[in-house]
């Protein structure tokens, strides 16, 4: 995202976001929902520090491109960690989405338009890095994915933690009406975001739901995601002056434009996304049901109070959704090209089993 002199419409949303009044409490406790603590269960076939005989670099590679990558391109950040997102719910985390076979694949799913060509393009460079640095094609694509969204949330100021690996890559890719079925819409509201969770089998709850869409608090949205709750009248769950200036930013339905997910502070992960909701300034409808539902409203609250307590859930439910139906051992590949399919001679790489870390919070 470029950064500059501010906009006229840059400066009347912080007025907008100053006048805004929240009864917001802040205080250290709550009695509302309390974050899920422990350490989630690891899929059979995936550990912490699976590479650390293989390939030792592996993980500090990423991380090295990543930070490198995110100053000179801070939306690479939220590219990259909606590449794993659109990865995992559809069909599992199998890198899937990055296929392209003669022009078809996930990319041609309308909710799939959107994703970031410098996300693509990122995880390409980062499959060559690692080739040359592994001596042939270690990594799999699914893995390079999960640990470049885990280093994007970090080096944009959220936590840091750990993730199993071990994920094997998918040959083939999901149908168009699979993808659109499977991902979220943002017009959609909590119970139909809980019924795809449900359908992942990996007890993801509505803990995880709201965890998993602080992700929102980076990234841009685009006015046909929204443009919805603007026309033909606004929608009263959205503050007045909130949805004034959005007006400014897509006049009309079929508009253009892009606005910040997170209008408090775009390009940091943080937990400024759950006091937009309390606010009545979310942007999608999925966003700010959160806050009006009555099964996830008090895990917004509580995020907003404490960032700690989000940056742990957060961490804890991104590695659950990383888990979600992966391939391991002989089941898939390790692609040498994220997208395109081994030919049939070339087979999955063989490696190590490591013992898994005692903790994935660093």
């Amino acid at each position: 995202m470029a950064r500059g002199a501010p906009t006229p419409t840059l400066a009347a949303l912080a007025l907008v976001l100053a006048a805004s009044s929240v009864a917001l409490h802040l205080c250290a406790s709550s009695a509302a929902s309390t974050p899920t603590t422990g350490r989630p269960p690891v899929a059979p076939g995936l550990s912490y520090g699976f590479y650390k005989r293989s390939c030792p670099q592996a993980e500090s590679m990423v991380r090295r491109f990543v930070h490198d990558a995110v100053l000179k391109d801070v939306g690479v950040a939220a590219g990259l960690l909606r590449l794993h997102f659109h990865d995992c719910f559809v069909q599992g985390c199998d890198a899937s989405v990055l296929l392209n076979v003669n022009g078809s694949g996930e990319k041609k799913a309308q909710p799939n338009l959107t994703l970031r060509p410098a996300a693509f393009k990122a995880v390409n460079d980062m499959r060559d890095l690692l080739d040359k640095a592994c001596g042939g094609p270690v990594v799999s694509c699914a893995d390079i994915l999960t640990l470049a969204a885990r280093d994007s949330v970090g080096e944009t100021g959220g936590p840091r933690y750990e993730v199993p690996l071990g994920r094997r890559d998918s040959a083939n890719h999901a149908s168009v009406a699979d993808v659109t079925a499977a991902l979220p819409a943002p017009f959609f509201k909590v119970p139909a975001m809980l019924k795809i969770l449900s359908n992942m089998n990996l007890s993801l709850d509505a803990t995880d739901l709201v965890a998993l869409s602080g992700a929102h608090t980076i990234g841009l949205g685009h006015c046909t995601s929204f443009e919805g709750r603007l026309f033909p009248q606004a929608d009263p769950a959205m503050d007045a002056a909130f949805a004034a200036h959005l007006k400014q930013v897509c006049p009309a339905m079929g508009a253009p434009g892009t606005t910040p997910l997170d209008a408090r502070t775009p390009d940091r992960f943080d937990n400024r996304y759950y006091v937009d909701m309390i606010s009545r300034q979310g942007l999608f409808t999925s966003d700010q049901d959160l806050f009006t539902h009555a099964a996830t409203r008090t895990v917004v609250d509580s995020f907003a109070k404490s960032q700690k307590a989000f940056f742990r859930q957060f961490a804890l439910s991104m590695v659950k959704m990383g888990q979600i139906k992966v391939l391991t051992g002989d089941r898939g590949q390790v692609r040498t090209n994220c997208e395109a399919p081994n030919p049939r001679a070339v087979l999955p790489w063989s490696v190590v089993v490591e013992d898994a870390a005692d903790s994935f919070v660093i």
